[in-house]
């Protein structure tokens, strides 16, 4: 099987019950109705974002990989279960969320991953730590975005990739209007956000090779650090 069909197969084994995991998934009834409604989007939309945001990890791949933040781990899991080479970490400052994670990891018996609590904007790591770091709809809830997108890059190794998905406005005047009435005030989402051209801006002026696209109301991303010196790195974040 290739990557793609043992993902869904490893999606059937992990589940999607709960209403969090069928909504990010687009997997269950209540989960395509939230899909339709505010990302005007269906399952075979989301799962094209998604697959252009895992194209940044190697099939077979064997470095060290941060995700952050982890989630449930409803959409990585699976595709950790593909990568058994690899040394993954998975980072989430809930603890609630990184424990349903933790569980799905052990229900597939997963063995390179580890899990830790902490904050995006404070990343307990060295420079230079990982080969990959991956951010799945995580930067739209993030408080301190500046801080997320220094830390992020700082713990990446020089030519190393950094590649996810997140919302961005100015896509979609449902879905815009959605998120600040529906999920800013549960704290779902904090302001202010990107926009394609903004975001596309940012990448490109901190990665030395950036693809980037969006569908609707979610853009995803897939960058490559510069093979530069200390200073140059310490210029990127400055």
């Amino acid at each position: 099987m290739d990557r793609k069909e043992n993902i869904r197969s490893a999606y059937r084994l992990t589940g999607s019950n709960n209403f969090y995991d069928g909504m990010i998934t687009c997997s269950t009834a209540s989960g395509k109705a939230v899909c339709r409604l505010v990302w005007d989007m269906n399952k075979e939309e989301c799962d094209e974002y998604l697959n252009q945001a895992f194209a940044g990890v190697p099939e077979d791949f064997a470095g060290k990989l941060l995700e952050v933040p982890v989630g449930t781990g409803i959409l990585t899991m699976p595709l950790y279960q593909t990568l058994p080479w690899a040394d993954i970490t998975c980072l989430d400052y809930s603890p609630d969320m990184m424990g349903q994670a933790r569980e799905k990891a052990e229900r597939m018996g997963l063995q390179n991953v580890q899990f830790r609590q902490g904050d995006v904007g404070a990343l307990p790591y060295e420079d230079g730590s990982f080969d990959i770091v991956m951010s799945l709809n995580g930067f739209h809830a993030f408080p301190d975005k500046e801080a997320a997108y220094r830390e992020t890059f700082r713990v990446l190794r020089p030519g190393g990739t950094f590649c996810g998905c997140f919302y961005v406005a100015g896509e979609c005047r449902r879905t815009d209007w959605l998120i600040q009435k529906l999920y800013e005030p549960m704290k779902f989402f904090t302001p202010p956000y990107e926009t394609v051209q903004s975001l596309k801006a940012r990448l490109e002026g901190m990665y030395a090779d950036v693809q980037l696209g969006n569908l609707k109301s979610i853009a995803w991303f897939v960058c490559r650090k510069a093979e530069c010196s200390e200073k140059t790195e310490e210029e990127h974040l400055e």
